[in-house]
C-alpha cells in the first residue's frame, strides 16, 4: 500500500511542481484588475472572458467565492460571476498539468474544455434571466491584496508556501483514498457491475457533489477508479463535480446573487459534467481514456504496488513535493496560540480553507474604521484584530465575503 502511494505521489510531483510555479507567475504578475475590466457588461463576451478567466487561476470553490464576491462588487455582471464560480474551482494550471500527468493528454484537454462550456452556460442562462437587473458598481476591499516589493519572493512564497498550503490536505486525501480503491477493490469491480454509464455517473454524481475535493486531490481518484473499471465518461463527471460544488459556494451564490442564480449555478455543474462524461462515453475512442493503455505506450502511469517505478527525476521532485507539504502543514498548523493584548480583539471565522480566504479577510478588515492591524490564523480559524473595531460592522464584513462569523474568542 505505501509503494502505491509512493507511484502516485512520485508521479505526480514534477508536474505539480510546475504547475505551481506556473500559477505562481499568473498570482504575482497579472494585474489584479484585469479581470475585472472586462466583466462588468451583460452579453455573452463577459461570460466567455470569466469562463476563460477561470480556467487557469488555482482557485478552490471556497478560495474562489471572495474573488466572485469582489468581482460583483466592483462591477461583474451576474452571468460573469456565475461563469467565474464555475470554470475556476473545477480545473487549474496546476491540476491541468497533473491530470496529464497521471491521465493522459486527452483528459487534461478534455477536462478543461468541459469545464470551459459548463462555466458559459451557466452564464448565458444567468445572462439571458438577468437582462433587466442594472449592475452597481461598489468600492470593495475583499479582493486578495498584492503586496509591492519583491516580486520574485513574492513569486516563490505564492508557489511553494501558500498554494500548497491551499491544496496539500486535499492532495493527500485524495492519495490516499486513490491508494486505498487501488489495494482494496477488485480488477474490473465496475466494469462486472454491467450498469448503463448513465446510472454510473448519476451514481458518481451523488456522490461528488457534496464530497469536496479540491481539482488536483480529485485526479488520483479518478486515476484509480479507472483502473477498476469505472468508464472515462463517470470519471469526468467526479473531475468536474467534485471539485466544482461546495457548500460554502452554494450558500454565497444563493446569498450574493439569489436563488435563481442558484439553480443556474448548480444546474450547469450537473447538466454538463454528465453531457461531458456521455460524449465522452460514447462519442470518442475508448482506448484514449484507458489509464493501462497510457502505460503500454510509454506514459508514466505504474500506480500498483508491486514496485518503486519511479524514476530518478520523480523521487527526487516527490522528496521535494513532501518537504513542501510538511513545511505547509506546519506553518498553517502549529502556529504560536493567539493571546489577547491591550489594543487587541480575536474573532473566530468560519469558512476559512486557503490563503486566498485568509489574504481577503485581512484585507477587508484591515480597510474598517479604527483597525491597525489584522492576522488570521487559519488553522485556529480566528482573526487577531489590534485596534478598536466595531463588531456588528465586523461581523458584516466578514459575512458579506461568504464567512461565518462566530463572535469574539
Amino acid at each position: 500500500m505505501l509503494i502505491t502511494f509512493a507511484n502516485m505521489l512520485f508521479q505526480m510531483a514534477p508536474y505539480l511542481l510546475l504547475g505551481f510555479m506556473m500559477a505562481g507567475v499568473l498570482h504575482v504578475f497579472v494585474p489584479s484588475n484585469f479581470f475585472e475590466r472586462y466583466l462588468a457588461k451583460e452579453n455573452f463576451r463577459s461570460v466567455l472572458l470569466a469562463g476563460l478567466i477561470g480556467i487557469p487561476l488555482p482557485l478552490c470553490s471556497c478560495g474562489v467565492i471572495p474573488t466572485a464576491i469582489s468581482l460583483r462588487k466592483d462591477g461583474a455582471s451576474r452571468g460573469a460571476t456565475v461563469a467565474f464560480m464555475i470554470s475556476t474551482p473545477q480545473i487549474g494550471v496546476d491540476s491541468i498539468i497533473a491530470t496529464y500527468s497521471m491521465m493522459g493528454l486527452p483528459f487534461a484537454i478534455v477536462r478543461p474544455l468541459v469545464a470551459l462550456l459548463t462555466s458559459i452556460a451557466g452564464g448565458a442562462v444567468t445572462t439571458w434571466f438577468s437582462k433587466d437587473e442594472i449592475v452597481v458598481r461598489q468600492n470593495c476591499s475583499c479582493d486578495v491584496e498584492k503586496k509591492s516589493g519583491n516580486k520574485f519572493v513574492e513569486f516563490l512564497k505564492y508557489s511553494f508556501i501558500e498554494l500548497v498550503q491551499n491544496i496539500g490536505k486535499w492532495l493527500v486525501i485524495g492519495l490516499i483514498i486513490g491508494t486505498l480503491i487501488t489495494v482494496l477493490v477488485p480488477d474490473s469491480f465496475f466494469a462486472n457491475l454491467n450498469l448503463p454509464s448513465i446510472v454510473t455517473m448519476l451514481i458518481v454524481l451523488a456522490v461528488a457533489v457534496p464530497m469536496y475535493v479540491c481539482s488536483t486531490g480529485s485526479i488520483p481518484i479518478a486515476a484509480a477508479l479507472i483502473m477498476k473499471g469505472l468508464s472515462p465518461g463517470a470519471a469526468l463527471v467526479l473531475l468536474i463535480a467534485g471539485p466544482g460544488v461546495s457548500v460554502a459556494s452554494l450558500l454565497v451564490v444563493g446569498k450574493s446573487l439569489g436563488r435563481k442564480q442558484l439553480l443556474f449555478y448548480l444546474g450547469s455543474i450537473i447538466l454538463g459534467s454528465i453531457i461531458g462524461g456521455l460524449f465522452v462515453d460514447y462519442f470518442l475512442p475508448r482506448e484514449w481514456f484507458t489509464i493501462t493503455s497510457l502505460c503500454e505506450a510509454g506514459g508514466h502511469c505504474a500506480i500498483d504496488g508491486s514496485a518503486l517505478t519511479s524514476s530518478w527525476f520523480e523521487i527526487i521532485t516527490g522528496i521535494i513535493l513532501i518537504l513542501l507539504l510538511i513545511n505547509a502543514f506546519m506553518l498553517k498548523f502549529f502556529k504560536k496560540d493567539n493571546t489577547v493584548v491591550e489594543g487587541q480583539v480575536i474573532y473566530r471565522i468560519d469558512g476559512m480553507s486557503c490563503n486566498h480566504c485568509k489574504n481577503s479577510v485581512e484585507k477587508a478588515i484591515r480597510a474598517l474604521d479604527n483597525v491597525e492591524d489584522v492576522e488570521v490564523n487559519l488553522g485556529k480559524k480566528e482573526a487577531v484584530v489590534t485596534g478598536r473595531p466595531d463588531d456588528n460592522i465586523v461581523r458584516q464584513t466578514v459575512e458579506e465575503l461568504g464567512f461565518e462569523f462566530k463572535g469574539r474568542k
